[in-house]
């Protein structure tokens, strides 16, 4: 009898597809690691809710001898984050499969695997860069801005989210399939785009010297996957995901009577391409992981006969996901705006 969740693979092969389409996503999931995470459990409802205490009151209470004080009670907020449905469809066809030298099959996992990263990741950065947290590199709003990156920038962002009591980030969720956290060095996190890398690696300070560390000269610090460096006590990311708003900023041409100022990369060459930054600390943001047991569904069906192909000329290789995200607090990040240097 075949198995009607898997199409004509058995629950073993398919945890065994499972895994190795979450390895191939992992290098691409660069914002599943720093969000407050829940695996998806089995047979449960389309919506997922992660909850958000309050501080409590830190004003002094002195207490008197013998009298025992009033108790404070915990504040909660729950946050419900609703999930939907993504997945993808591959064809091979029959000839493919007992003809191609290649292992097509394999070649085809390791894909979709890559594209499930991508597809949910992407899901993640266009909920998240939406927070009402922004600071522009110049101007008051999106469409002024021409300048790149700055430790004055950066500096603002990391004050605005220490006086809101954001805690550095000490603690991530692992690079492996299984769901599991491990203990990191606490930092600030900043993703970007790789266009941007050049302008933080650039960065200066009022001397003018470079503030920018590299991974290389971290020693004893284990760099995540896809950071470049530091800058103070922030640690940048970079991926392709976290794409720019083209064509959305001030003119891109620098100025011709200003001799230190330089050109901006634009998509039409006239607006300066501006590109979101997103700085966080801890629980800022929640995902459902893109690990454990049910996180992905792969299915394989291979060709066989049946009414809409009686010779048995198609198979399929596809891949589904519940998946959601949700910011937590909108104090704990911050989406900063630059153009970049060409």
């Amino acid at each position: 009898m075949g198995n009607t969740v898997y199409g004509d693979i058995s629950p073993r092969t398919a945890a065994y597809a499972e895994k190795e389409l979450l390895k191939r996503a992992i290098p691409f999931l660069v914002l599943e690691k720093f969000g407050q995470s829940k695996p998806l459990p089995a047979n449960n409802s389309k919506a997922i809710t992660f909850r958000r205490y309050s501080a409590l009151d830190p004003t002094p209470t002195t207490l008197t001898e013998g009298v025992t004080p009033g108790a404070l009670t915990l504040q909660s907020t729950d946050i419900t984050c609703t999930l939907s449905q993504y997945g993808s469809l591959v064809s091979i066809s029959d000839v493919i499969l007992d003809t191609h030298e290649d292992d097509v099959l394999g070649e085809t996992i390791d894909l979709l695997g890559e594209q499930a990263a991508q597809m949910i990741e992407k899901m993640r950065f266009g909920v998240l860069r939406a927070g009402t947290n922004v600071v522009y590199g110049n101007g008051s709003t999106r469409a002024a801005v021409n300048t790149p990156i700055s430790l004055a920038a950066q500096r603002k962002i990391t004050r605005a989210l220490k006086r809101q009591n954001a805690e550095q980030i000490t603690k991530v969720i692992k690079s492996t399939p299984a769901w599991g956290t491990e203990a990191v060095a606490k930092s600030f996190i900043c993703v970007i785009h790789p266009d941007m890398e050049s302008d933080v690696r650039n960065m200066v300070g009022a001397d003018g010297k470079i503030v920018f560390v590299p991974v290389e000269k971290y020693g004893s610090m284990v760099p995540y996957e896809n950071e470049i460096g530091k800058v103070e006590d922030v640690r940048y990311l970079s991926s392709t995901i976290f794409a720019p708003f083209k064509d959305a900023g001030g003119n891109a041409a620098a100025d011709p009577d200003d001799d230190s100022a330089k050109d901006m990369l634009s998509s039409t060459g006239t607006k300066a391409d501006v590109y979101p930054a997103l700085y966080f600390g801890a629980n800022a943001y929640a995902i459902v992981a893109l690990k454990g047991m049910f996180a992905l569904t792969p299915m394989v069906v291979n060709p066989k006969p049946t009414d809409s192909d009686p010779m048995a000329q198609r198979g399929h290789v596809a891949w589904k996901a519940m998946q959601g995200a949700v910011i937590l607090n909108d104090q704990w990040m911050c989406r900063g705006e630059f153009a970049v240097t060409a």
